[in-house]
């Protein structure tokens, strides 16, 4: 599985570099820490797959980088993606190493 880190995805985003963000946690871990993309709960992710695109960078993420990688391996075997990419740690490694101001708990 394709990973990529906190500082990775932060230089992505401060080049301009074109990505989709996706957060496959819950509404209310996203209502209380966000990191900008488009919240699919890891439940919906079937219903919503024509907001995942199969072509460029698709940054899957949640808390710690798990269900984000379980996610990532059911759409890659199940229905043929290739662009995928877990963001390793999920959202406490980018509180811990970007963005302190966000609390993760």
């Amino acid at each position: 599985m394709k990973e990529i880190t906190v500082t990775e995805l932060r230089d992505m985003q401060s080049g301009g570099e074109a990505f989709v963000l996706i957060d496959v946690r819950e509404p209310h871990e996203h209502e209380s820490a966000q990191m900008g993309g488009t919240l699919i709960p890891m439940g919906e992710v079937v219903d919503h797959l024509s907001e995942i695109p199969k072509s460029g960078t698709v940054v899957i993420h949640c808390r710690s980088g798990v269900r984000s990688a379980a996610v990532i391996k059911m759409l890659e075997e199940q229905h043929g993606y290739t662009n995928l990419y877990n963001l390793k740690g999920g959202i406490m490694a980018w509180s811990r190493e970007i963005d302190p101001s966000i609390s993760v708990s």
